[in-house]
């Protein structure tokens, strides 16, 4: 009986715990970035109950259940062609088709300041056969060092602030974008591909800190109002988004775009390269067939790259 009340008491502490993940601010944005690790203990609290061989196991389905419901976003990246492309070799599914039209292949990556990587990560990116680069966390030297390494194969280019793109193709309508802060952290370009323009917006929102997370809150509110307000059909969102993947300060852009399924049977996790625990880079995008999302190291920088290959 004291075990079952003790199950019981975990149940419901978990449950809160998840659900707290749905709420604005700092304590919403912490669970949402434990959130796939707090699956370890939603499954072991379930295993400990069905040992237990009473009825206390239904008790431990509630934390499961909105477990489930909550990193739902998440999961929905992990998808059947997953495994089927991790159980084939890793051959993307849907790239055959893709094989029949265009593809748009993008990129992004925070490049850390101050590492002195940008430019391994640049040539590390271009050898990915991305076409559309955006680097975040740019320093003037990093960004001296990206600009020499894509000049050749990725002439156009804008930059501003601690973010860049560079395209294998054609760019128009640059703009940057302060997204409420007085100072520019993102910016939005049109891709000119074959089969027509490719919104793009290039994020690096604000560091998210215990008390400190509304310009990080307010950057990624504006950038879901304003993509809301972009009639664009085809429309990317990418870069270091400084918010986990069922962060409630991504509900605004979520409702506008959607995260492609990884490639991999994986969360995609992105943040620290040397022990990825979260998923804080991201690419949206609407209007395209996703083909391809993955992450790889990129140079020496303490986020992997993401790169995803979309069709038309």
């Amino acid at each position: 009986m004291r075990r079952a009340r003790g199950i019981a008491i975990a149940a419901i502490a978990l449950t809160v715990v998840i659900v707290l993940g749905l709420v604005p601010g700092f304590v919403g944005a912490s669970v949402a970035t434990a959130l796939p690790w707090l699956g370890l203990a939603v499954a072991a609290l379930l295993l400990i109950a069905l040992l237990v061989r009473r009825r206390v196991w239904l008790v431990a389905l509630v934390p499961v259940l909105a477990w489930a419901v909550a990193v739902g976003p998440s999961l929905a990246g992990i998808s059947a062609a997953s495994f089927a492309a991790a159980s084939s070799g890793g051959a993307v599914a849907g790239d055959a088709a893709a094989a029949n039209g265009e593809q748009l292949v993008v990129a992004s990556q925070n490049v850390e300041a101050g590492s002195g990587t940008a430019e391994a990560s640049a040539a590390a990116l271009v050898a990915s056969g991305a076409q559309v680069i955006a680097l975040t966390e740019l320093d003037p030297e990093a960004r001296g060092q990206a600009a020499e390494a894509l000049v050749a194969s990725h002439p156009y280019s804008y930059a501003v602030g601690t973010v860049g793109v560079w395209s294998s193709l054609p760019i128009s309508g640059e703009q940057p974008l302060e997204l409420g802060l007085g100072w520019n952290r993102a910016l939005t370009v049109d891709v000119e591909t074959p089969s027509g323009p490719v919104s793009v917006y290039v994020v690096h929102a604000a560091s998210l800190r215990p008390g400190l997370q509304s310009d990080r809150d307010t950057m990624l509110a504006e950038l879901g109002a304003r993509i809301a307000a972009d009639d664009a059909p085809r429309v990317i969102a990418l870069g270091d988004f400084n918010a986990a993947s069922t962060d409630p300060a991504l509900a605004g852009i979520r409702a506008e775009l959607s995260e492609p399924a990884q490639s991999t049977p994986s969360f995609g996790f992105t943040w620290p390269t040397a022990f990825p625990l979260a998923r804080i880079d991201h690419v949206f995008q609407r209007g395209l067939t996703p083909l391809k999302n993955t992450t790889e190291p990129a140079g020496a920088s303490d986020h992997l790259a993401v790169i995803a290959a979309f069709g038309f």
